[in-house]
């Protein structure tokens, strides 16, 4: 799976970074950025990731002082973006999405290079984004029109608005570096929070393009972006304690290191994206061909390295052979190729590690009974291990257990439903299912439980995030907080309102407000 291209690689060398409202000169030490796209040999003749630029590798100080940029600018509540009003906030967010349309062409190839997404689903996340970011502040709208009046209770009136928690530090994932990123950061701006923002391990290149958009469209101090390891950025600006939200997509050992940092956690919100064991569970009555095409889809779309991803299937005994025929068939004649070639379904993988840890769960697997299914199986690479079938998995395999996060697929049979029910309810996660079927007797008590054990029960259809004005999130270790459009409004913001004794003097007062432009909260101005 040796891959070579004429194709120009990209070569970006960003030494700076934004703090302050200010895009400033890094002059310490920088990290290449390679690409496993391989694209030259060593003197040996072995084929070598592709170097294709370099950022700064930040420090401490750095952190701190971006820290200290988003809490000046946050300014206890009082600084111009959490007072700003709605409208004034919008039109900030709006202007940042005409300038990043501006840069589609540029993190799309990125987004190929850097972290090996094929063409079509690297544009799919651009336009994504961009939709995701359009429908946030149409979310927003509505949601400051519901608040654009007085309530009345008993004999207190109340004009109740969501506000603001504070300063957020925000990180996002290496496999979405740019929608599932975005997900965070737009709501927690838009909501009127300040932040730092670090871009995932890979997939750092591809915010480069966006700092002066980013400087251009928000006050100074309202978006601070470093370059660095985690170590040495995020965890120096969670000691502090003037974190008030992190926000991170990723996985749980991250998530609890940078609490455990925190000295207040009492007071730390937390949005968590997390790990996940997505199962399909196939039943006797499944269409085949239709449940074959969904779990492909559902288990190698970018190569298996998605949270909503399966990553386990229960196929009912009856149909087991039937299944592991056409599905292995199936995987096999997936094509393999570079992200820029037409119809490449599967990619090399982002992270060098990754083959060597898929080859080490496949030979687990085997060691203890299980075989592999397909032909191409196990094929291993530099920088790919072609996809594997695996039957039959069982509890003793560590695949059975971890979120393999790549193209190895483990099959279990069942007999009775009790089975997967019972895997489902002992695992660390519960995020999402596939169920396929169609006899409503057996899938409608299937379906109460199993909307008890995750989040989302997918019918006839692979796990997947979209569309984005549904929720998004998990039980257990798979999430914390929830992540639709709307919902992310809520996740990022806290109720606040002023309450006031129904009588003339207040009444008096109240109305004076709403006839000046002294306060920002206290209006009834309806965005259309």
């Amino acid at each position: 799976m040796h891959t070579t291209t004429s194709i120009k690689k990209p070569s970006i060398v960003y030494s700076s970074y934004l703090v302050g409202g200010d895009i400033l000169p890094w002059d310490g030490p920088m990290a290449n950025v390679y690409s496993n796209i391989f694209f030259s040999t060593n003197p040996e003749g072995e084929s070598k990731p592709t170097l294709i630029g370099s950022v700064p590798d930040m420090h401490e100080k750095s952190s701190i002082d971006a820290l200290n940029a988003a809490v000046q600018a946050f300014s206890r509540g009082q600084g111009l973006w959490p007072t700003m009003k709605v409208k004034d906030r919008i039109a900030c967010v709006e202007k940042f999405a005409s300038q990043m349309k501006q840069k589609r062409e540029i993190i799309i190839e990125l987004l190929m290079w850097e972290i090996g997404k094929n063409k079509a689903d690297a544009t799919k996340e651009f336009d994504r984004t961009v939709e995701y970011i359009y429908d946030t502040i149409n979310a927003y709208k509505m949601l400051d029109r519901k608040s654009a009046k007085f309530d009345k209770e008993g004999a207190i009136h109340a004009h109740i608005r969501r506000g603001p928690l504070g300063v957020v530090l925000c990180l996002g994932p290496y496999n979405y570096p740019l929608n599932e990123t975005f997900c965070l950061l737009i709501p927690a701006l838009i909501m009127g929070n300040t932040t730092i923002f670090k871009p995932a391990k890979l997939g750092v290149l591809l915010i480069t393009p966006l700092l002066d958009a980013f400087k251009d469209c928000f006050p100074a101090g309202v978006v601070n972006i470093l370059f660095g390891r985690g170590r040495n950025i995020a965890a120096p600006i969670m000691r502090t304690g003037k974190v008030d939200v992190l926000a991170l997509i990723g996985h749980s050992s991250s998530a609890v290191a940078l609490q455990d940092q925190h000295p207040h956690k009492n007071r730390l919100r937390l949005i968590l994206g997390l790990e996940a064991k997505n199962p399909a569970i196939i039943l006797p009555d499944a269409d085949l061909n239709h449940a074959v095409s969904e779990c492909i889809s559902g288990t190698l779309s970018y190569n298996g390295q998605r949270c909503t991803a399966l990553k386990i299937l229960y196929v009912h005994e009856s149909i087991k052979d039937d299944f592991l025929k056409k599905f292995s068939e199936a995987v096999d004649n997936l094509k393999y190729g570079l992200p820029w070639e037409d119809g490449s379904f599967l990619t090399p993988l982002p992270e060098p590690q990754k083959p060597t840890y898929l080859k080490n769960l496949i030979d687990d697997a085997v060691s203890k009974g299980a075989s592999i299914m397909n032909q191409k199986g196990g094929e291993l690479s530099k920088n790919y291990c072609y996809p594997a079938v695996l039957y039959p998995v069982d509890t003793t395999m560590d695949l059975f257990h971890e979120e393999q996060f790549g193209p190895v697929i483990p099959v279990v049979s069942f007999s009775d439903i009790e089975q997967p029910l019972n895997d489902m309810a002992n695992s660390e996660y519960g995020q999402q299912v596939s169920l396929f079927g169609k006899d409503v007797k057996k899938l409608g008590p299937l379906i109460d439980t199993l909307a008890n054990l995750v989040c989302r029960v997918n019918l006839n259809s692979s796990c997947q995030r979209g569309p984005d004005v549904y929720p998004f999130t998990g039980r257990k270790n798979s999430a914390v907080g929830t992540l639709s459009v709307f919902d992310a409004l809520r996740s990022f913001s806290i109720r606040t309102f002023v309450a006031s004794k129904d009588n003339e003097y207040n009444n008096q007062i109240l109305n004076d407000l709403l006839n000046s432009d002294h306060s920002n909260f206290i209006n009834t101005e309806y965005l259309l």
